[in-house]
Formats: structure tokens, C-alpha cells, sequence
């Protein structure tokens, strides 16, 4: 697509937006696959409307006023993507436009209330915890409080799970194979502490030893993704930092997470940092990924066949391309038969902080996603995504469905 974008006059981040725009040719094979586009049916509502949309206002054509209530609704999922024949990297279009854009909009004060208590509590677990506690105890007030609020407090769990600090060393047992530093990830040392430690063990079952760095900090994922840029770029350089280079990889276990630590140098571009983020990116897997290339040790038989369903996270399937790993590991399980749900790249509307701001779509893909989990008959579904699985356990509830839930590395 021609465009008229000062590219060499505008912010470093305009060059990737540039390329992305320039490579879309139209041919709407991302419409199929983009949720607001499949529940809305609506043109400015898809990859490819949303592009015309953001080239318009990087050209001056358009006021960022006119776009915005389509482009916030763009859950980031990059399904579009995965079914790009032209290799258009809506990624690094969509996120610098909102890193670049946020500081000049517009919004009502209850809006900025709500975004800054959620980049200013979410993202430092600690503050979360506390957070989640008095907001359990306040769930019965939720009728009498501002929608938004109480959208937020219906997402809760009905109790937060006790704290389970990590060390900051893991050893291997048996023969050293290999030194990974873990990142901890935020959201879930609160909610599902017990996933870091799943993933401790199981690497150490398999001769891994793990540095979980006690200067880290958010992967700035949530930031990014919601346009605060300055927050975002200074998580990254604290990880930059915070982790050690004498590591075979840098493990995530929330494909979130893993898609942020990826995506550092596009946030730090132009900066002083870019080529350092470049290298520690390069490192930087998923477990599944990180186990499968290792080979791991012949897991305990199960005690009688179960069925799974396996979730493909979006952050994970399409950001990360990370698809089969998963699988051949739950495989690799014995008893387990592995299926698969329909529309199983269709986002479950979790997107970080999407279901807060977006409620309605949120819950819309949430049901779909729930459903069609149902339909497999499955007994234990497995995801890679703490916010997936925070979503999905939320609409099952509603369908009155089994809410087992585990990791490809903690079943």
C-alpha cells in the first residue's frame, strides 16, 4: 500500500509502521480470522481497516479522535498475521501506534483513573496482591460501583492464592544439561503461584539449572500494549540489566510475557539499548519450546486415560509462532489423548487488559472460546497463558463447565 507517511522527519518507530503499512496489499485473508471482525462483520473493524485507519493519521489525513474507537478495540491478538499471505507485521504497527499516539489523546477522566490503576497495580506484584485481597473482600459491593470498577472486581478469584516466593537458585538434579534464567512474570505469581514452581521442578527433573533474577520486573508487555511507552521501555531496560548473560536461554512460561521480552527491540528502537535488546531477545523461549529442543526425560505415566484440550494462547500461536511444542510435549505424557477445539485460533478476549476495557467483546469471545472447549468432551484443559486461562475459567463458570486447568509443564 503507497503511503505519504513522513517517515524521515517522525520518531524511530514510524519506520516499522511505515513497512507494515507498505506490505498490505488488501487482499482481506485477515478477516476470517480476526475476532472484532467475525462478532462485528464490520470493514474498520478488521486488520485491513485498521490499517487505512492508522496510515490516515500518520499521514495527517485523519484525526486520531476518528480512529481510535477501532483501533482500541483491537485486541493485539495477531491472528491477521498468521494469515497474512504478504507477511504484513501488524505487530509493529499497532503497538508503536499506540505507543506513539497515547500521550495525545483525549480521554475521560474515569477512563485515565481506571488505565493508571491498572498499569500502577497489575504490573508490580506486590501492589496486585494487595490490591486483589481488598478487592475480594469489596466484591459485594459491586452493584453500587462505577461499571468499570466492577468489571474489574467480577474478575478476581474468590480467594488469592497464599504467596510462594521463589528462590533466586534452582539446581539441577542429577547431570547439569543446561543454565536458564527464568522470568517470573507478574499477574501469575498472584494468581497461580504454583505455575512458577511447576516450572522449576520440571526443569530440574530434566537437568536444568535456574537463575530467577531478583532485580527483574514486569516485562512491560501490559505497558507496551496499552501505549504507555515510557513505562514499557523502562521495564525493558531493568530486564536488560537484571539478567544474566552466561545462560543457555531465557525461559517464559505466559506467552504474554514471552511475546514482550521478543518484541524489546522494537520498543527500544532508535534508542541507545537497541542492540543490546536485540541480543537479549534472541534469547529468549517459551518452555515448551525450550524442553522440546532439550528432550526431556520420559514423564511418569498417568494413572488412567484423559482427555485434554489444548488452548493455543494468541501471544504464543501467533506472536511467538509456537504451536507444536505444546502438543508433542502433552504427547509425550502417557494416558493423555490430546484434542483439539474448533476455531481454535479464534481469540478468547483475555488480551491483558482488553476484558476491562472491553467487556462486552471480551465476554462475546470468552463464551465462544468456552463452548467450543466444551464440545471436545474434554476432562483438563491446557493452556500457556495465565490471562487465557483467567479469562476461559470465567466463561466456563457461566456455561457451568469443568474449570481443570493446567500448563503444558504442570499437568
Amino acid at each position: 500500500m503507497q503511503h505519504k507517511i513522513p517517515v524521515d522527519k517522525s520518531p524511530p518507530l514510524t519506520e516499522p509502521m511505515a513497512e507494515a503499512i507498505e506490505s498490505c496489499v488488501h487482499c482481506g485473508f485477515c478477516l476470517p480470522t480476526c475476532p472484532t471482525y467475525v462478532v462485528s462483520g464490520e470493514e474498520m473493524h478488521s486488520p485491513r481497516g485498521r490499517i487505512i485507519l492508522m496510515k490516515e493519521v500518520l499521514e495527517g489525513d485523519l484525526s486520531l479522535a476518528e480512529a481510535t474507537p477501532y483501533i482500541d478495540a483491537c485486541l493485539g491478538c495477531l491472528a491477521c498475521v498468521t494469515a497474512c499471505p504478504s507477511g504484513v507485521e501488524y505487530g509493529e504497527l499497532i503497538t508503536p501506534f499506540r505507543m506513539e499516539t497515547e500521550s495525545a489523546r483525549e480521554r475521560p477522566l474515569a477512563e485515565k483513573a481506571l488505565r493508571r490503576l491498572v498499569t500502577e497495580t497489575l504490573p508490580y506484584p506486590a501492589r496486585f496482591r494487595a490490591a486483589a485481597q481488598t478487592g475480594g473482600v469489596a466484591k459485594p459491593l459491586r452493584p453500587l460501583l462505577p461499571k468499570p470498577l466492577g468489571n474489574m472486581l467480577g474478575m478476581l478469584p474468590e480467594h488469592v492464592p497464599k504467596a510462594q516466593p521463589l528462590p533466586e537458585f534452582f539446581p539441577a538434579v542429577g547431570r547439569k544439561r543446561a543454565r536458564v534464567a527464568l522470568l517470573a512474570g507478574c499477574a501469575q505469581q498472584v494468581l497461580d503461584p504454583d505455575l512458577n514452581w511447576a516450572t522449576l521442578r520440571v526443569l530440574a527433573h530434566n537437568g536444568v539449572e535456574v537463575v530467577i533474577p531478583k532485580a527483574q520486573s514486569c516485562c512491560g508487555a501490559l505497558a507496551a500494549h496499552t501505549g504507555v511507552k515510557t513505562q514499557a521501555q523502562a521495564f525493558a531496560r531493568n530486564n536488560l540489566g537484571a539478567f544474566p548473560g552466561d545462560v543457555d536461554a531465557i525461559i517464559t512460561n505466559a506467552a504474554g510475557c514471552g511475546s514482550g521480552l521478543h518484541e524489546y527491540p522494537l520498543w527500544l528502537k532508535g534508542e541507545p539499548e537497541e542492540d543490546v535488546a536485540r541480543a537479549f531477545s534472541s534469547k529468549v523461549k517459551d518452555i515448551s519450546v525450550f524442553l522440546a529442543e532439550l528432550g526431556i526425560f520420559e514423564p511418569p505415566a498417568l494413572p488412567e486415560p484423559l482427555h485434554v484440550a489444548y488452548h493455543d494462547a494468541c501471544h504464543l500461536a501467533h506472536a511467538q509462532k509456537v504451536t507444536s511444542e505444546p502438543r508433542a510435549l502433552l504427547r509425550q505424557i502417557p494416558g493423555v489423548e490430546l484434542l483439539e477445539p474448533v476455531d481454535a485460533d479464534l481469540c478468547c478476549g483475555s488480551a491483558g487488559t482488553y476484558s476491562l476495557e472491553h467487556p462486552e467483546m471480551a465476554r462475546e469471545l470468552g463464551l465462544r472460546k468456552a463452548q467450543s472447549l466444551l464440545d471436545t468432551g474434554a476432562e483438563l484443559i491446557v493452556s500457556g497463558n495465565i490471562g487465557c486461562t483467567t479469562q476461559i475459567a470465567l466463561q466456563l463458570k457461566i456455561w457451568d463447565g469443568p474449570c481443570r486447568f493446567c500448563t503444558p509443564f504442570s499437568c
